[in-house]
């Protein structure tokens, strides 16, 4: 007389599609917050090239200049003669203003700018550029 096994051995499986539903759930995260990282309200300039280290300031106050030689200041449009006031008003206590001015931007405009601020206060101006 023969005797069966009371236990069949089975064989264990890995499923993969659970493992892949996570592993999409992951990369649409990361991907959904690297476009939240983006300044997506900055004002668009073309910026020269040049070789800086980052800035470690949050959020600084930036004089920006487009190529048609608009004034923004925190990507808000100002008046050459306006510019004081402004940046009186949001300068920070270490007196530090971020201008960046298009590449195709007239000289004079930006020397205009950046002086009336310094009459506003600003005392310490750092250029923005595009990375090498």
């Amino acid at each position: 007389m023969k005797l069966r096994r009371s236990r069949v051995s089975k064989r264990g499986r890995i499923e993969i599609i659970p493992m892949i539903d996570v592993m999409f759930f992951l990369l649409a995260t990361f991907m959904l917050t690297s476009l939240a990282m983006q300044r997506l309200d900055a004002v668009r300039i073309d910026l020269p090239l040049g070789q800086v280290q980052q800035m470690q300031a949050d959020k600084p106050l930036t004089l920006s200049i487009d190529r048609a030689d608009h004034i923004y200041i925190n990507q808000q449009p100002v008046a050459l003669g306006e510019i004081a006031g402004s940046v009186k008003r949001l300068l920070g206590p270490d007196g530090t203003l971020v201008v960046a001015a298009d590449d195709a931007a007239t000289h004079g405009i930006v020397v205009q700018a950046m002086l009336a601020a310094r009459k506003a206060g600003a005392r310490h101006f750092l250029v923005a550029v595009h990375r090498e």
